[in-house]
């Protein structure tokens, strides 16, 4: 029988944000039969705690006997049951104890595999859903069931809080564009979605070490202590700006298919009728639904916004580049790189790794904001994205299951023919000195999956 501690979420709100940590033992779920919290996560961010607070609940489960804990910003753990005093943990024992290399990597194939399956469940509903949407507004003249989509991007909000790197995972049509525009208003709301939630917890973390700094200048170092004052987003402001990135190119409905999809250069007239899916036709639907968001109304009209000082094609010129607010920005990155790695009618999609690129380079050291935004949206997205092809050293091709490491399966031996057996992944940055042949070799150009899609083996195909 398992027995819990049932403690205050504000308490734990308290703790956390003075730099403490926990870990509840014990899965949570909403009423609706959500899970909120694995019992294994190890909360260490108020924005966690915050985000189940506003889902309604007041008071938090720790089962001690299923590892559940409260560690403190020293990494001593605190008693909350029968405990005797001053019995102290280390919060580095809060990691996994050590196995060898090989039962890690297959541990993190099988986490893998189980969030891959649930978050292609969650895809298929997603874009049922946003089909509904955009049929609604066809055949109604422009209503939709606004509840519908707020109930959508708030399963896509808490799946994304619960594993941060989900996003990877989705189901990513490569080899078809039949539902583009489906499709692309679902991985801009994911890809978005985990950018500025990661954007939010370390711009705020960097504020708030700035505040504390300063209050505390005249302070003796070990008498200081953090403190989490600031928050750049609130829970409820996220979900609006997931919304938004849901419905940011909502627009597009209202102009012709054959404008949408023509091969070759758009004339003026033709460009201009693809601007007003932003400029017009978005806001048209926003009004005509009674949506009053500032941030849903923001993204949709100003995502093509100009990021930079001096950057060019940009759509309204309305605005000083200063006066998009983040999350906008966030939008549009995420925008090009799925419109880049997605297939159409008129282009193949390209190798996320070098949209990853491209994209850095284009908005690198232009602004101290912007670059900041960029860095949360390469450290979410990775160097190299799950999807990624690549050469390592000896020669072999190499498919990226996690751009964490990366983890990295060959497909190829070293003179380019497809394996017949499924090889183990092996995670780059556990490399050893004498395996310097098993890196990616940055040498050789990246290739799409179009280009190798016929070395690739079964296997590999069907996870596309």
């Amino acid at each position: 029988m398992e027995i819990a501690k049932i403690i205050s979420i504000d308490e734990l709100m308290e703790m956390v944000s003075v730099g403490g940590m926990l870990r509840t033992g014990i899965d949570l779920f909403n009423k609706n039969n959500v899970l909120l919290l694995s019992g294994d996560h190890v909360v260490n961010n108020v924005n966690t705690l915050l985000h189940l607070k506003t889902m309604g609940l007041t008071e938090i489960p720790i089962n001690v006997e299923n590892q559940g804990g409260i560690w403190d910003q020293y990494g001593n753990e605190r008693s909350i049951a029968h405990e005797s005093e001053g019995n102290h943990v280390p919060a580095s024992e809060l990691k996994k104890p050590a196995d060898s290399r090989s039962t890690d990597i297959k541990k993190k194939i099988i986490e893998i595999h189980e969030v891959k399956r649930e978050a292609e469940q969650k895809y298929k509903k997603a874009k049922k859903n946003i089909i509904k949407v955009i049929e609604d507004i066809k055949n109604t003249g422009g209503e939709f069931d606004y509840g519908l989509v707020e109930n959508t991007v708030m399963d896509i909000f808490n799946f994304i809080t619960r594993k941060e790197n989900a996003f990877s995972y989705l189901t990513k049509e490569l080899f078809s564009y039949d539902d583009y525009l489906y499709n692309h208003c679902l991985n801009v709301c994911i890809i978005g979605t985990a950018v500025i939630r990661r954007f939010n917890e370390h711009f705020s973390s960097e504020i708030n070490k700035y505040l504390s700094n300063r209050y505390y200048e005249n302070t003796h170092e070990h008498e200081k202590t953090s403190s989490a004052s600031f928050l750049y987003y609130l829970p409820e402001e996220l979900y609006d700006i997931s919304i938004g990135f849901f419905l940011h190119d909502i627009g597009k409905i209202m102009v012709p298919e054959e404008t949408l999809n023509k091969e070759g250069a758009l004339s003026k007239e033709e460009f201009k009728l693809v601007k007003n899916h932003s400029l017009e036709y978005g806001i048209r639907l926003l009004n005509k639904n009674k949506v009053k968001s500032p941030f849903i109304n923001n993204i949709i009209k100003y995502h093509h916004g100009i990021l930079f000082k001096g950057e060019k094609n940009c759509y309204p010129s309305d605005r000083y580049y200063l006066e998009n607010p983040a999350y906008v920005k966030i939008c549009k990155l995420a925008d090009i790189y799925d419109a880049m790695t997605s297939k159409r009618c008129y282009k193949e999609a390209f190798n996320p790794v070098v949209v990853v690129t491209d994209l850095f380079h284009e908005y690198a050291h232009k602004d101290p904001m912007l670059q900041f935004i960029l860095h949360s949206f390469v450290n979410t997205v990775g160097i190299y994205p799950p999807g990624s092809l690549v050469f390592l050293r000896d020669g072999r091709m190499a498919y990226i299951v996690e751009s964490q490491g990366p983890l990295v399966i060959p497909f190829t031996d070293t003179h380019g023919t497809t394996l017949s057996r499924q090889q183990d992944p092996i995670a780059l940055d556990e490399l050893g000195e004498d395996e310097e042949d098993l890196k990616i070799d940055r040498r050789k150009p990246v290739l799409s999956q179009a280009e190798v899609y016929s070395l690739l083996p079964s296997f590999l195909k069907e996870s596309m």
